[in-house]
Order: C-alpha cells, then structure tokens, then sequence
C-alpha cells in the first residue's frame, strides 16, 4: 500500500496572514473616514438610474445640431488648451534660462555662482514650486470667481500650472544634455540665450518637443475637466448632460476625446521623427 506523499507547509504562511491583517487595520479606518458605501451601488434606485445611463451611453447621439454643437465646443476646448501652454511657454523659457545652473555664467572659472545668481535662482525655483503645486482645477475656480464663467478662466488657469511644470522639466532635461557644447560657448564669450539655441538645444530639442506635446495633450483633458466648474470647453456641455443623465450625448463626447487625444499622439510622433 503506497502512502499519499505529504505536501509540506508554506513556511511563509506566517507572514502572509500578518501581512494581511496589518493591511486589512491599515485599510479600514481609510474606508471609515472617506465614508466609503459600496452597497449604495446596488440600490433598486441607483441601479435602475445606471441601467438607464448606460442603455442611452451604448446609443452615441448623432443628430445634426448636437453634432455641430459638439465640433464648436471641441474647437473651443483646443483652442482653450492651446492658449494656455502657449501662454505657459511665454513663463516658462525665460523661468528655464534662469534656473538651469549650466546656463550660468557667474559660475565659469571657479565653478561656483555668486550669491546674487543663487538667490535668483533659488527665489525662480520656489515660483515655479508653487505654481505647479495648485492644481489647474483650483486655479479654474479661483480665476471663474474673478473673471465670470468662460474660457478666459480655464486659459489662465493651465498657463500658470504649467509654466511651473514646462520650467521644471525643461531644465531637468537641459541639465541632464552633453555641458561641452554648452560651456564651450559660454567661455567664448556667448550669451545664455545663444547657448540654449546652439549649445543645448540641438541634442535636447526631440525630447523637449515630445514633452511639450505630451502637456498640450494633458491641456486638453485639463480644459475637458475644468469645464465642469464653469470655465468654458466641451467640459462644461458634458457636465450639462451629465446632470441631465444624457447618457447618448455623454457618448459622444467622450468619443471627441479619445480623438483628440490620438491626434495630439499623432503630431508628437511626426514631430520627434521630424527632429530625430
């Protein structure tokens, strides 16, 4: 009679059950204090509403008018996120120029920069620190409260977050380029400006394009998002039928959306292929 091998026992079970239940104590004070209901979805009410929703959302409305509406408020929400990087552009180059330490002239020599530059250099850093630390949405509310309901808001709100975010990672992405090109003009004699041009920006330029792309795109969720609080753009039209449970006109613009998106992939690609 053969007898039935023995599975020998985890020796780690142990640790998994304790792993387990410090997350579980870790976890449930979170899911008190956010007040967190999961069985409200299951409600007779909240399931015959959502039935609802998503038996219109699988119909995309296509009428005319709506669809022409739809073309207008898209143009307006690009138009929105293109207004607000370029004005974002217009802080941030000149942020970039004054806080990336390899644009420096004080330091060639000695390698150090005066008080004055650091000071500068510092107080452009701690700017562009708090302007990407509101979030674009809080900067939307603040400025709809200032200027009234419309794009003006939603423009003014992406430009000043995203002069903190393009000056930041613009310089990272300076910083971390080949310095010989750049301090080769430098020592010669060259401006800051001409350095950028010629020294940095030739090896960096495919980078900073892809990057710059890649917020124009985070610009155009952005406006979609800050419509909701009043600032213009297709956003505002979907949070009207949102409220209105319009689940076909939802559909459809969140099919704009996911265009818009694929299309700003698209340039960015031809573009960094273009300076490849």
């Amino acid at each position: 009679m053969t007898s039935t091998p023995r599975i020998p026992a985890d020796p780690a079970w142990r640790t998994r059950v304790s792993a387990t239940i410090v997350g579980l104590a870790i976890l449930w004070p979170a899911l008190v204090f956010s007040e967190f209901k999961p069985w409200i979805l299951f409600d007779m009410q909240s399931l015959t509403a959502a039935g609802r929703f998503l038996s219109d959302f699988l119909t995309p409305a296509h009428s005319p008018e709506f669809l022409l509406m739809v073309l207008r408020e898209t143009w307006q929400t690009v138009a929105i996120a293109t207004a607000g990087l370029t004005l974002a552009l217009l802080g941030a180059i000149p942020a970039t120029l004054i806080v990336t330490e390899r644009l420096s002239i004080s330091r060639l020599g000695s390698g150090r920069m005066r008080l004055g530059a650091r000071l500068l250099r510092q107080s452009v850093r701690w700017i562009l620190v708090l302007l990407r630390s509101v979030p674009e949405l809080v900067w939307a509310l603040l400025f709809v409260r200032v200027v009234g309901l419309g794009p003006t808001a939603g423009v003014l709100a992406i430009a000043l977050t995203y002069c903190g975010m393009l000056g930041k990672v613009y310089a990272e992405i300076l910083e971390s380029s080949d310095a010989h090109a750049t301090d080769s003009l430098l020592v010669n004699g060259s401006g800051r400006l001409p350095a950028l041009l010629y020294g940095a920006l030739p090896e960096s330029a495919s980078e900073l394009v892809s990057y710059t792309v890649y917020r124009w795109e985070c610009a155009i969720r952005g406006s979609a998002v800050m419509g909701f609080v009043g600032a213009g753009g297709l956003g505002q039209r979907m949070d009207e039928s949102t409220r209105m449970m319009a689940g076909g006109e939802v559909s459809t613009m969140l099919i704009m959306f996911v265009v818009l998106v694929a299309l700003a992939d698209v340039v960015s690609k031809l573009l960094r292929r273009r300076l490849g």
